[in-house]
């Protein structure tokens, strides 16, 4: 077996591994900074007295107060790094661990603010469980800020809600990703409150040059990666749809052209975020994997009618202004460790995989596809030509999931998933294996894949759902 390191052919071995090895630099690097900041705020509260407070009941309900509410702050902006779109932080971790990541940083950090809030309001009540309606409505009335913090505690409390699961299932997308918008707001109204009642953010020097630079650094990303460079990005490549086709099984392609599209510098697998002016919805964006390697000259996307905004794709008119936001995920040559490949792909799931097969460079018959569809496959012609000219090995796998725990269809027989997956790719270890589906199909694939042996470096996976 030979790996990256060991030839130069045609995936250029040693810029893949400079690349995975400054990736993981940045892994590292955001990690260190982000206990780091952990550190700092805990030393804050230690600088304070917040160990010698916890001796008496009502100091002690204060002095932890205190400390979740540092810890609850400094996560908080944390959360708003991670979903400001840094590019140096999209490449490093990839949408889907940032995603993992936010969501585990976000709950912990929404727990502690409501720690924050009843362990203070508690303190401030003496320690009497009867008092704390009371104290909570003077201390909300009359001191400075903390009817905006309140408020602010509103939107976060929306925003967690709306996050579950279940409430998610119940929700149009485009409806979820407006609420979402609110955690802007929450955060920022928690600020005044802030600056102006709390002690340990203005007491010293190091303190208020802390708050004040994670603070402006969070407002910056925002206005930079989620603003600016969009806006910038429309303005300069001024795209527009020249086609939409209909590809079968609900599914619609739209393909799109600008000026200059090779300065996108959009990898085959990775998704933007796209409005398309002028029609209904235009102002909720929508993530769609690009289907097709780009060619520096176009665009192609392929969407499925799933919510609103998408079965509206059909009706989009050729010549539609475009607006995007990326390209952003790590589904793509970025991620790559193997000359041979593998991909996996459920539903519409096959469209960054699609793009892949084209845009990925590999040896005929290094690269292998298995298309995991329920009514009917898309994309046949294109694979039968990929097949042809690039090698790669196609298997559709047809009918309903034999079960809940099951990635594959009825089409495996009688074989258990690990088995059916060593059958169709008995070289799985020597490859990178990209998959993308849903949620809970990804997870299956996952397990299966490394019970039949994958080591999990090799394993990438992009889902589509939210």
């Amino acid at each position: 077996m030979t790996t990256l390191s060991e030839r130069t052919g045609p995936v250029a071995a040693s810029g893949a591994l400079d690349t995975a090895r400054f990736d993981a630099r940045v892994r590292t690097a955001a990690v260190a900074a982000l206990w780091a900041s952990l550190a700092f705020v805990s030393y804050l509260w230690i600088r304070d007295g917040g160990v010698q407070d916890l001796t008496s009941w009502e100091t002690g309900l204060n002095s932890l107060g205190r400390i979740t509410g540092l810890v609850a702050s400094d996560l908080l902006l944390v959360q708003v790094l991670l979903i400001a779109r840094i590019p140096l932080l999209e490449q490093a971790f990839g949408q889907d661990r940032i995603l993992r990541q936010h969501r585990i940083i976000g709950f912990t950090s929404f727990s502690l603010m409501l720690a924050h809030i009843l362990l203070n309001t508690w303190g401030y009540a003496g320690g009497a469980l009867s008092a704390i309606p009371g104290t909570f409505w003077d201390l909300t009335t009359t001191y400075p800020g903390m009817l905006l913090a309140v408020a602010g505690t509103a939107c976060l409390v929306m925003v967690v809600v709306t996050s579950y699961k279940a409430a998610r299932r119940r929700l149009r997308y485009e409806s979820w990703h407006l609420l979402h918008l609110y955690a802007y707001l929450g955060a920022g109204l928690a600020l005044p409150h802030q600056l102006w009642t709390g002690q340990q953010f203005l007491e010293s020097t190091a303190a208020t040059v802390f708050w004040w630079t994670f603070w402006a650094l969070a407002a910056l990303a925002v206005v930079v990666y989620r603003i600016a460079l969009p806006l910038w990005r429309t303005y300069r490549h001024e795209l527009r749809v020249t086609s939409v086709v209909a590809e079968g099984d609900g599914v619609t392609s739209v393909y799109i052209t600008g000026r200059g599209m090779h300065r996108l510098k959009a990898d085959a697998g990775q998704f933007f975020i796209w409005r398309f002016l002028g029609r209904e919805g235009w102002t909720r964006g929508n993530p769609y994997s690009l289907s097709a390697a780009p060619d520096g000259r176009s665009l192609r996307i392929s969407v499925k009618a799933l919510g609103d905004n998408s079965a509206r794709t059909p009706q989009i008119k050729r010549g539609s202004a475009v607006q995007v936001e990326g390209p952003y995920g790590r589904l793509s040559q970025r991620a790559r460790t193997r000359d041979k490949v593998a991909f996996i792909g459920a539903g519409v799931g096959i469209a960054p995989l699609r793009a892949l097969a084209e845009g990925l460079e590999y040896d005929h018959g290094d690269a292998a596809l298995l298309y995991r569809f329920t009514t009917s496959p898309i994309f046949q012609r294109e694979f039968a030509v990929l097949a042809e000219e690039r090698g790669l090995s196609v298997h559709y796998l047809g009918g309903s999931r034999r079960s809940p725990d099951s990635w594959l269809g009825a089409s495996a027989g009688s074989l258990t998933d690990v088995e059916a997956l060593r059958h169709l790719l008995p070289d799985l270890a020597e490859r990178d294996v990209f998959v993308c589906g849903p949620q809970a199909w990804t997870d299956a694939v996952r397990d299966c894949a490394l019970a039949a042996g994958l080591p999990g470096q090799q394993f990438h996976v992009e889902c589509f759902g939210w």
